[in-house]
């Protein structure tokens, strides 16, 4: 790999990492309303609530799958996720994750996937996306893997960076592909019906209030 090639790479993390943990910080105010003593004590419940049902499970993913640990939805120990996460940067973490020891291993990557700066960044992401499905089978051999959909972003987002309009191409091609590796396939999309409210003011990411609903959804939807 070239200087020059390597330069724009690192270019890009950079820029995704960014605006990630911008829109992260953004989100933390908004997840923070409820403050009577009923309103905590039912937070702090469904909290305990969930941290029971993924106890044995690691989300691997990007900025938007950390925040289950940022808004502390789950503890740190069921998330391996970062800003500018790719499913080619993920192969790096597979040894923390064989040591995590999970009994299953939801995977969320592909929303800076498609951002990234190569000819055909879906193919080049499912490419990388194998490899790690394989990698994972190999180290932690008896867990079960689902691969999570990407999720939409506004239309505002979507007008702003018009690459977002290829998720739907993108879900599509990871529905095949946990077809071929034969691992579960979640499409999140039915969580968005009729709930418009759900982004942060970036239009890409996520306030609090979602993610105990994503759990919430995962856990209805995996066999």
């Amino acid at each position: 790999m070239t200087k020059k090639w390597m330069t724009i790479l690192l270019a890009g993390v950079a820029a995704a990492s960014l605006a990630a943990c911008g829109s992260q910080e953004s989100g933390r105010g908004e997840g923070t309303s409820l403050s009577t003593p009923v309103a905590h004590e039912k937070e702090s419940a469904a909290k305990t609530s969930h941290q029971a049902d993924f106890q044995t499970s690691v989300f691997l993913g990007d900025s938007i799958t950390e925040g289950l640990s940022f808004h502390d939805v789950l503890d740190e120990a069921n998330v391996s996720a970062g800003a500018g996460k790719t499913a080619e940067f993920a192969l790096e973490d597979i040894d923390d994750l064989a040591k995590r020891n999970p009994q299953h291993v939801f995977i969320q990557l592909g929303s800076d996937d498609i951002l990234w700066p190569v000819e055909n960044p879906i193919a080049y992401s499912l490419d990388q996306y194998a490899k790690l499905i394989g990698q994972i089978k190999e180290k932690l051999p008896k867990a079960k893997i689902s691969i999570l959909t990407v999720t939409p972003v506004t239309a505002e987002a979507e007008k702003t960076e018009p690459r977002y309009k290829k998720i739907g191409q993108y879900n599509q091609g990871l529905k095949e592909l946990a077809a071929k590796q034969q691992v579960e396939f979640i499409d999140l999309s039915p969580l968005f019906a009729g709930q418009p409210d759900l982004h942060d003011t970036d239009g890409i990411h996520f306030k609090a209030e979602f993610y105990p609903l994503l759990l919430d959804f995962i856990k209805e939807h995996t066999k």
